[in-house]
């Protein structure tokens, strides 16, 4: 085969291979589609079940659908709704043991006939647990034996040789996610609520409060009303923040003199004038209980390097920009 032939071959392979790749995608967004326009009753029943639960929600599955069983539990224990995967096999050798009796369990099987869930299926029965299947076919043992059924679309998979769990599994992934969104609607969980279930990396840093990244007590740079600017120069370089705050004789914050503020008028000024002369009136503050992500906002709006945090109006704290630098929102 020439070269110019083996370049048009490639190419119209790239062309087949778009086109299964396509085609894969618009049929699982048909299937979803299909599954939304069937949520009803049932669908409610579940999620009252859930929000009802003085106990966690214990997801299982086999196989591919238990890949999306730890997935759906990771996904409501993130917001707010108690929850862990639970492997059949392994409750089979001591891990029903987790399931206490004022849980919930959904158990996935797109035919419902899994021997692998038998065990914790019974035990569920056993104690009389609410059991609720994520299942295509109502008539299946699982279905039989569940209180609440989820029954998905009956869709081809879209695995050329339809066999490989692929619609399946994604209609499972959505109907998890709608689980846990109507979830946590209902439980009015907020920003601030998810921020306490994501401390780490960058996710969590930006919900944390700006309590948690604040200077407090003697770290934050204050002066009196009628302070020297020399003063105010000399606290300002012991707290090494590029600025410090001047308070009233009620300790209300009533400006802010920075180290610009500094430079721009040292050649007209007397170290010995008042510090109230040169300072910036109403400085900018927030609240100590706001997020992170609300303060970094003021650093890029305002073009400021740190921000006073106060209380009824008296400064309980600083944040520079330093303590978020990094994180992404800067």
């Amino acid at each position: 085969m020439s070269q110019h032939k083996a370049v048009a071959q490639n190419l119209k392979n790239v062309s087949r291979d778009y086109e299964t790749g396509r085609s894969a995608i618009r049929a699982e967004a048909e299937a979803l589609v299909a599954l939304a326009d069937s949520l009803g009753e049932e669908f409610e029943k579940a999620v009252d079940i859930i929000l009802q639960s003085k106990g966690k929600v214990i997801v299982t599955g086999m196989g591919k659908s238990g890949h999306i069983s730890r997935k759906i539990a990771a996904t409501l224990a993130s917001t707010g709704t108690p929850a862990m995967f639970v492997h059949p096999a392994e409750a089979s050798h001591g891990d029903l043991g987790v399931i206490a009796r004022n849980d919930v369990v959904i158990a996935i099987s797109k035919s419902g006939e899994s021997p692998e869930l038998s065990d914790i299926i019974e035990y569920a029965k056993r104690i009389a647990l609410p059991l609720i299947a994520i299942t295509c076919e109502r008539a299946s043992t699982l279905g039989r034996m569940a209180g609440t059924i989820l029954l998905m679309p009956q869709v081809a998979e879209v695995c050329p040789i339809g066999l490989a769990p692929t619609t399946s599994t994604t209609m499972s992934l959505a109907l998890g996610d709608a689980i846990a969104v109507t979830c946590l609607k209902r439980r009015d969980f907020r920003v601030a609520d998810f921020g306490e279930f994501h401390p780490g990396g960058k996710l969590g840093l930006r919900l944390k409060r700006v309590k948690d990244v604040m200077y407090q007590g003697s770290d934050v740079p204050l002066v009196r009303s009628g302070s020297q600017i020399g003063d105010a120069i000399i606290e300002m370089s012991r707290t090494k923040l590029g600025c410090v705050g001047i308070i009233d004789t009620s300790d209300a914050l009533v400006g802010i003199f920075t180290d610009g503020d500094l430079r721009r008028c040292i050649t007209s000024v007397n170290m010995k004038d008042a510090v109230d002369d040169v300072m910036k009136r109403k400085p900018h503050e927030i609240d100590s209980d706001a997020l992170v992500q609300e303060v970094a906002l003021m650093f890029n709006t305002h073009r400021i390097p740190s921000v006073f945090v106060t209380a009824e109006g008296r400064p309980v704290g600083i944040v520079h920009i330093h303590s978020i630098v990094g994180s992404g929102l800067i």
